[in-house]
């Protein structure tokens, strides 16, 4: 049976589900995850599904900045792999298109660039504005 693309919230929440229980289940970034989301889960998950509704079917549901909330995890580059890497799985596992497509694309953008402001945060007295 040959892959639908991501075209409904529906296949976002699929999407978003199956990959932060992944996350959640996975060695290196579970406790990450777990310890900072804690018992609010729900509403992360929301919020995730909002931030790819706007970004890959262009429904503006998601308002915010994505990053901040990132600026002080304790991540390496070895954590931006292994979150691409369960990223681009979860996509490949349930999709095919140019939405899946762009949903990686934009995954790869995402951890190269929160990974570049986290060291330069890391490395610089600048604090990132909220």
């Amino acid at each position: 049976m040959a892959l639908e693309d991501i075209s409904t919230l529906e296949d976002i929440q699929l999407l978003v589900n199956t990959f932060y229980f992944r996350i959640r289940e996975n060695e290196l970034l579970g406790p990450i995850f777990n310890g900072i989301i804690a018992d609010r889960w729900a509403e992360h998950l929301e919020k995730m599904y909002r931030f790819w509704q706007t970004v890959l079917l262009e429904v503006h549901t998601y308002t915010g900045s994505p990053f901040p909330p990132h600026a002080q995890l304790p991540v390496s580059q070895l954590h931006f792999d292994t979150w691409l890497k369960l990223w681009h799985g979860t996509v490949d596992e349930h999709f095919a298109g140019e939405k899946a497509e762009d949903a990686k694309w934009r995954g790869n953008r995402m951890a190269e660039m929160f990974m570049i402001k986290i060291d330069y945060y890391r490395n610089n007295s600048a604090k990132p504005l909220l």
